[in-house]
């Protein structure tokens, strides 16, 4: 069965009527978990300022206990060093000999010892983290990034898996796994006793992270809802709710100081969704594509009920329904060459556009000001992006729109090297206010791109893989989110722009029905 034939089949029961409208506000409700929880390692995992503890019996007075720890030179202002003290036997016996603690200050050739009492931590902003409770800095640094790592790695793999089993037994089970996955695991993070166990639970905690995103969109964009509303719910409904969740994250993380107290608090949307699994259907599509026709016309019946209106006596033609269903895998996304050309551009371009977004979001800690605000400002931002895709994927083509967002995103990105200034090892804001600006307005283009090559992907994905296919782009979006600290902003600019020369070889989908099979699969132009 063609997908035009298919959405021929069920006009009998409208496109907004309160089966559909239910189903919209349902599916968005159920990715307000993810969304709560996705940039959650930035709070957990925060890195507060910090200088060596000095212990209360070293029978030092306040003065001489600051001036123990030396002053260095970052960005061209002075701090405290994070991870040497002066050597605590020569403090004890300058301050024996009535010696000034400014004296000390101006004596850099001093000999120096590392934190061997621990650190002190600055509880403006948390009153602790993973990273000051398993004390994750200094020699011990190097486990912050690959907490990070380890936590995309597991999103990677659960984009893999869930792909895979999504198209295999069906979109619901996945969807509702994933949620599972998701509450258990924020609440098990939370009693980790040591750095190892919640590395661990942490990597699994991933796994249910975008895989319930994809299946969400997935039912709602193609599978279930159908004409307008699906864009809508596409591009504005379910995005924006996504954006709301978090924007939720910042607030709760404001109130809620402690990482464990934060833990807990994540699981709670999961929980809030359960009773939702009553009234998510599966997809009457995928259905139709495993070739069970009598439970997607007891679905389409029971919608009709709801909606008021009268089903056909037959729905579908049954010898219809049985070319439909075929058996597929992972493998054939490469297995032709004309979805393997597709394949291999979507895959690339997924990557740079999540490395870019999450090289955005992650910057934040970097970036002057307020941690929350700064991050709250990054989330508002994605408003007007999803506003903005959703007008473009109702009125213009899908390329020329992914171009122009891009293009935007990638510009912004290239200039905000040009408002940083460096010192001796990194980079930091020398222009606040414009970097912050460029920030904001990178976020908007790459954003903006990420909501049409989300529907984009979808509508070149045949129905019996399109939940691989889009699984497989999100898995390579991890591969892309992972490395996303490693790279400066030009690079981020570049791969911005790689995503744009691709997108001009892949076919155009605006308005062109949509792909049931492989073979129905419009051919690439290059």
């Amino acid at each position: 069965m063609k997908m035009q034939d298919y959405e021929e089949s069920v006009l009998f029961l409208g496109s907004w009527g309160p089966f559909q409208r239910r189903i919209f506000f349902v599916l968005c409700l159920t990715c307000v978990p993810c969304g709560y929880n996705i940039l959650s390692v930035i709070f957990l995992l925060a890195s507060p300022p910090h200088h060596c503890d000095i212990p209360a019996h070293s029978n030092l007075s306040q003065e001489w206990i600051q001036a123990s720890i030396p002053a260095e030179q970052v960005a061209g202002q002075p701090e405290r060093s994070s991870c040497s003290r002066y050597e605590q036997d020569l403090v004890r016996n300058l301050s024996a000999m009535g010696a000034s603690p400014n004296w000390l200050q101006n004596q850099s050739a001093l000999k120096r010892e590392g934190c061997r009492d621990g650190w002190t931590y600055s509880t403006q902003y948390f009153q602790s983290t993973v990273v000051t409770e398993f004390d994750l800095v200094c020699s011990e640094q190097w486990k912050q990034p690959l907490t990070s790592l380890v936590y995309f790695l597991g999103g990677l793999s659960g984009c893999f898996i869930s792909g895979l089993i999504s198209d295999r037994f069906g979109r619901k089970p996945v969807l509702f796994g994933s949620i599972a996955i998701l509450s258990i695991f924020s609440s098990a993070v939370a009693f980790a006793p040591s750095w190892p166990v919640f590395t661990v639970l942490f990597f699994m905690l991933g796994l249910g992270q975008i895989a319930c995103y994809i299946v969400v969109f997935v039912l709602g964009m193609f599978e279930i809802l159908v004409g307008s509303s699906r864009i809508l719910f596409s591009s504005l409904g379910q995005p924006f709710v996504y954006a709301f969740s978090m924007m939720l994250l910042p607030g709760t993380a404001y109130l809620v100081r402690s990482w464990r107290h934060l833990s807990l608090i994540m699981a709670v949307p999961g929980l809030a969704c359960i009773p939702l699994w009553w009234l998510v259907p599966e997809s009457p599509r995928w259905l139709l594509s495993r070739g069970r026709l009598q439970e997607a016309e007891l679905l389409l019946r029971s919608a009709a009920l709801v909606n008021r209106v009268e089903a056909p006596p037959v729905i579908f033609l049954p010898p219809k329904a049985e070319k439909a269903a075929e058996s597929v895998s992972f493998l054939d996304l490469l297995k032709t060459a004309k979805i393997r050309h597709i394949t291999l551009k979507l895959w690339l371009i997924w990557f740079s556009m999540s490395a870019s977004y999450f090289g955005l979001s992650f910057s934040m800690s970097t970036l002057y000001g307020n941690l929350f605000l700064n991050y709250f400002l990054l989330t508002v931002v994605e408003l007007p992006a999803y506003f903005a895709s959703w007008l473009a994927a109702r009125s213009f083509p899908r390329r020329l729109s992914f171009i122009g967002f891009s293009l935007l995103g990638a510009l912004a990105l290239l200039f905000i090297q040009g408002t940083m200034k460096s010192d001796t090892s990194s980079f930091v804001a020398g222009y606040p206010t414009l970097t912050m600006s460029l920030v904001l307005l990178g976020k908007f283009g790459v954003l903006a791109g990420n909501g049409v090559v989300y529907t984009y992907t979808g509508e070149l994905s045949p129905t019996v893989i399109r939940n691989t296919a889009m699984s497989s782009c999100a898995m390579f979006s991890r591969v892309g989110s992972s490395f996303n600290k490693l790279l400066p902003w030009i690079t981020l600019g570049v791969l911005s722009l790689l995503g744009v020369l691709l997108c001009i070889f892949l076919p155009e989908t605006f308005r062109q029905p949509l792909p049931d099979t492989i073979e129905q699969m419009p051919v690439t132009q290059w």
